[in-house]
């Protein structure tokens, strides 16, 4: 049987089927950010690396930037040093070989609670300056949380960003890029109050 509508009746169910519609394409289209998964298996580490071991006297070590002004980036100054970690290529999620290396300084920061550390994010020079930035930032903060949650207070914990900036190594290859991917972390004595 058919019944009979009047206009409005259908200029209604227009109106309701087409914002269904569009609650259900913007709904859908908007989804949480997410950190990709690091699905690229084992990756060869460039050389075993060892967190410090002793207390310092006076923790004390130049800023990335310090050691640029002076000469001295890359270059062992005898103080108290905690390898760095590095990253893989526009990634900032912390690799297995990383983890194991944070372990151990959250172990020897825990042993030391007089000294603060600045988390540094580099990245190589590829890409923009501003995207290296954001994301040598986001290399520092993932640093940062992973240590808090291995306990550590984030109150003696610090980051900053010097994107490709500041590279250790200046050759245009792999190998080099390699090593400008990384967290350096600068050991400070605590402020004294």
């Amino acid at each position: 049987m058919y019944t009979k509508h009047n206009e409005s009746t259908h200029t209604l169910s227009g109106f309701f089927l087409f914002f269904i519609g569009l609650f259900f394409v913007v709904g859908c289209s908007q989804q949480a950010p997410t950190t990709p998964p690091d699905i690229s298996g084992p990756r060869k580490t460039e050389a075993a690396q060892k967190p410090a071991t002793s207390a310092p006297a006076k923790p004390s070590q130049v800023s990335s930037l310090e050691a640029h002004q002076k000469g001295t980036l890359g270059k062992e100054t005898g103080a108290v040093s905690l390898p760095d970690i590095n990253f893989d290529f526009d990634r900032y999620v912390l690799r297995p070989d990383a983890l194991k290396v944070l372990k151990g300084h959250a172990a020897w920061l825990r042993g030391n609670p007089q000294v603060r550390v600045e988390i540094e994010g580099h990245c190589d020079e590829r890409g923009t300056n501003e995207y290296n930035l954001a994301l040598g930032a986001k290399r520092a903060e993932s640093v940062k949380g992973y240590l808090i949650d291995l306990g550590l207070s984030a109150s003696t914990l610090s980051t900053i960003s010097y994107g490709e900036e500041l590279p250790m190594c200046k050759e245009q290859n792999e190998a080099c890029w390699g090593k400008n991917r990384r967290a350096h972390f600068v050991v400070r004595a605590a402020p004294t109050t």
